[in-house]
C-alpha cells in the first residue's frame, strides 16, 4: 500500500471512531478511582445510547411474555371453544406479535453491539492517549505485555460487561411483568417465581466472587507472559545468532503450561456460572409447570392457562440467564478494569502554558545538583548507567515523580508548555522506536522533510554509508524497529533523526555505544561541529567522547560530585581516573 493510499485509510479510521462515540467526554480522577467508576463513565458517555438499548431490550423481553398470553387466548377461545375464527384471529396476531419482536431483537442486538464498540474504541483511546503523554517514561512504569493485553483482552473484557445495561434493564421488567401477570392467573404460582430468582442468586454468587479472585491471578500471569512474547520476537535475531532460540522457546512453553493451570482456575467458576444459567432455570421452568398441571387437574386453572404459564416460565430463562451471564461480565469486568485504570492513573507530565525563556539554558537539576550550560558539549558520567539515565529522564520531563522540578533558566520545566518543551529539547534514546518508512520518512519524524537537511543530518551521524548500502537512497525503506539494520546502524539513524529535529537542547543516552572508535571519534566531531551554539549532553563513559567534551559532570549515588574537563579531571579526580580506566578496559 503506498502512503497515501495508507493515509486515507487512517484518516477514514479516524472519522469512523470520532463518528461512532457521541461525545470526546474525557475521564475524570473520580472516572478513575474504581472498576465501577470506570464502567459507569463508559456508560455515561454514551447515555443515549444506552438508554435506547435499555428501552430495546425491555420492549424485547416484555414481548417474548405476549405469545404465551396469545396462544392461551387462541386455546381458550379457539381450541377448547371450537371457534374457528376466533382461532385464525388470534393465529394472525401471534405471527404479528412475532414479527415485530424479531424486528425489536435486531434493533436491540445492533444498539448493544454499538455500545460494545463503542466501549472499547473509547478505552482504548484513553490507553493509546494516555501512553502517548507517558511518552519514554512508560516502559520503566509497566511492561509491554502490559499495555499489549490491556488494550486487546482487558478493553474488550469491560466493553462486553455494558451489554448488562439492555439486556439487564429488560430482564428486570420482564420478571416483574411476568410476575404480575402470573399473579392474576394465579398467587401460587407467582409465589414460586418470585422466590426462585433470589434462591438462583444465592447458588451462583459464590461462584461470581471465585472468577474474580482467579481472574485477577490469571491477569497478572497473562500480562508478564505477553511481555515475554514481546521480548522474544523483538530478539528473535539475536537468539538465531546465539543459538539460543531453543532454550527461550522451552522456557516460554513452561510459563505457558503455568498459565494454562491459571486459566484451568479461573475456567472451573466460569463453566458453573454457563451451566447454571442454563440448569437452574430448566429445573425452576420443570418445577412451575409441574404445580400448573396439577392446579389444571384439580381445576383451578384452564388449559390456556397452563399453556400461558408454560409459556410464562420458559421466558423467564431469558431474563434469569441474562441476570447470571450479566454477573459473570461483571466480575470479570471488575478484574480488567482494574487494570485500566491503574494504567490510566499513571501520572504524566502536565500540560501547563508556562513560556520556556529564550535561549539554549541553563538546565538545572536539584534533585542532583547538576548545572548544564548554554552553548557547550557536556558528557554525564557515573559508575552506574542508571544514575546518568535518570539525570537525562528528569531533564527531559520523562520522569514525573520527581520531588522537585528540573529549571530551564529559572523556570521549572513541569510549568512550560509541553509542546514548545518538546520542540525545543529533544531526548535522544537508545531505545527509541523506529518506525517503518522511508529513511526521508524516519529522519525527519514528525517534521516536514527536507532532503538537504535530512543529509546533513546523516552526516552529522555518520550514517551516510548506511543510506548508500540501501537500494534508493532516501527512498530505500527501512522496516518496523530497523530490523532489517544493525545495531549500530540503527543507533546512528536514531542520533541524525534527532539532530535533524535542531532542538535548542539535545540530551542523548550513549549515542556512540554500538560503533567502533573511528566512527564513534567521527561523531562527536561530527556533532560538535553541527551544534557548536547550542547545548549537547551525553551520557558516556567512553574516554574518547569524555575527550572531546567542553565539560564533563562525574556522578556518585546521582549526585553531581566533580565537573571539569577530561584533562583536569584525570589530574584532580581519583574516583574519575578509576572509572575513566575501568571503562578503557570493558572497551
Amino acid at each position: 500500500m503506498t502512503r497515501d493510499g495508507a493515509r486515507r485509510r487512517t484518516a477514514r479510521v479516524r472519522e469512523w471512531l470520532d463518528r461512532t462515540s457521541e461525545t470526546g467526554n474525557p475521564a475524570t480522577a473520580n472516572d478513575l478511582a474504581g472498576p465501577f467508576r470506570f464502567l459507569f463513565w463508559l456508560a455515561r458517555s454514551q447515555s443515549r445510547r444506552i438508554a435506547l438499548g435499555g428501552v430495546l431490550g425491555t420492549l424485547w423481553m416484555v414481548g417474548l411474555a405476549v405469545p404465551p398470553w396469545v396462544l392461551s387466548r387462541a386455546v381458550d377461545e379457539g381450541l377448547v371453544a371450537r371457534n374457528t375464527g376466533a382461532l385464525i384471529r388470534w393465529a394472525v396476531v401471534l405471527l404479528a406479535v412475532s414479527v415485530l419482536n424479531a424486528l425489536l431483537g435486531i434493533a436491540r442486538h445492533r444498539t448493544m453491539t454499538k455500545v460494545r464498540m463503542d466501549a472499547s474504541f473509547r478505552a482504548v483511546r484513553a490507553a493509546v492517549g494516555h501512553t502517548s503523554r507517558l511518552g519514554a517514561s512508560l516502559p520503566g512504569r509497566v511492561s509491554t505485555g502490559e499495555v499489549v493485553t490491556v488494550g486487546i483482552a482487558d478493553v474488550y473484557t469491560v466493553a462486553m460487561a455494558l451489554t448488562v445495561a439492555g439486556p439487564g434493564v429488560g430482564a428486570v421488567v420482564a420478571y416483574a411483568v411476568v410476575a404480575v401477570v402470573l399473579f392474576t392467573t394465579s398467587p401460587l404460582l407467582a409465589a414460586v417465581v418470585l422466590a426462585g430468582v433470589p434462591l438462583l442468586a444465592v447458588a451462583v454468587g459464590p461462584f461470581l466472587q471465585r472468577i474474580e479472585r482467579t481472574g485477577g491471578e490469571y491477569r497478572v500471569h497473562q500480562g508478564r507472559l505477553t511481555t515475554r512474547l514481546v521480548d522474544v520476537l523483538a530478539g528473535l535475531r539475536v537468539l538465531n545468532g546465539l543459538g539460543g532460540k531453543a532454550f527461550v522457546a522451552e522456557r516460554y512453553e513452561h510459563q505457558s503450561q503455568g498459565l494454562v493451570g491459571h486459566g484451568y482456575r479461573v475456567a472451573g467458576p466460569a463453566s458453573w456460572v454457563g451451566a447454571l444459567s442454563t440448569g437452574l432455570p430448566a429445573l425452576f421452568l420443570a418445577a412451575v409447570v409441574w404445580l400448573s398441571a396439577r392446579m389444571a387437574a384439580t381445576g383451578a386453572i384452564t388449559i390456556g392457562d397452563v399453556v400461558a404459564v408454560y409459556g410464562y416460565v420458559a421466558v423467564l430463562v431469558v431474563p434469569v440467564s441474562a441476570f447470571i451471564e450479566g454477573g459473570g461480565d461483571i466480575a470479570r469486568a471488575r478484574v480488567a478494569g482494574r487494570r485500566i485504570i491503574d494504567l490510566l492513573n499513571l501520572p504524566a507530565a502536565r500540560d501547563n502554558d508556562g513560556v520556556i525563556p529564550s535561549g539554549c539554558g541553563p538546565l538545572a537539576d536539584p534533585a542532583s545538583g547538576v548545572i548544564v550550560r548554554p552553548g557547550v558539549l557536556t558528557a554525564l558520567v557515573a559508575a552506574r548507567p542508571a544514575e546518568t539515565r535518570t539525570l537525562i529522564e528528569r531533564l527531559g520531563q520523562l520522569n514525573t515523580d520527581a520531588d522537585v522540578s528540573a529549571t530551564w533558566a529559572g523556570v521549572p520545566i513541569d510549568d512550560v508548555a509541553r509542546e514548545e518543551f518538546r520542540r525545543r529539547l529533544v531526548v535522544a534514546d537508545n531505545d527509541a522506536e523506529v518506525f517503518a518508512g522511508t529513511v526521508r520518512d524516519v529522519v525527519a519524524g514528525r517534521l516536514a522533510p527536507d532532503d538537504n537537511r535530512i543529509r546533513a543530518a546523516l552526516r552529522v551521524a555518520v550514517a551516510e554509508d548506511v543510506v548508500e548500502a540501501l537500494p534508493g537512497g532516501l527512498d530505500a525503506t527501512i522496516a518496523a524497529s530497523g530490523s532489517d539494520l544493525s545495531g549500530g546502524q540503527r543507533q546512528r539513524i536514531r542520533l541524525a533523526r534527532a539532530v535533524y529535529a535542531a532542538p535548542d537542547v539535545l540530551l542523548a543516552v550513549e549515542p556512540t555505544s554500538a560503533v567502533d572508535a573511528n566512527t564513534e571519534a567521527a561523531m562527536i566531531d561530527r556533532i560538535r561541529e553541527a551544534r557548536r551554539d547550542t547545548t549537547t549532553v551525553i551520557t558516556t563513559s567512553s574516554p574518547l567522547v569524555l575527550d572531546r567534551a567542553d565539560e564533563v559532570v562525574v556522578l556518585v549515588d546521582g549526585k553531581s560530585s566533580s565537573v571539569g574537563t577530561h584533562a583536569e579531571l584525570l589530574r584532580s579526580d581519583s574516583y574519575y581516573r578509576e572509572l575513566v580506566s575501568r571503562a578503557q578496559d570493558d572497551r
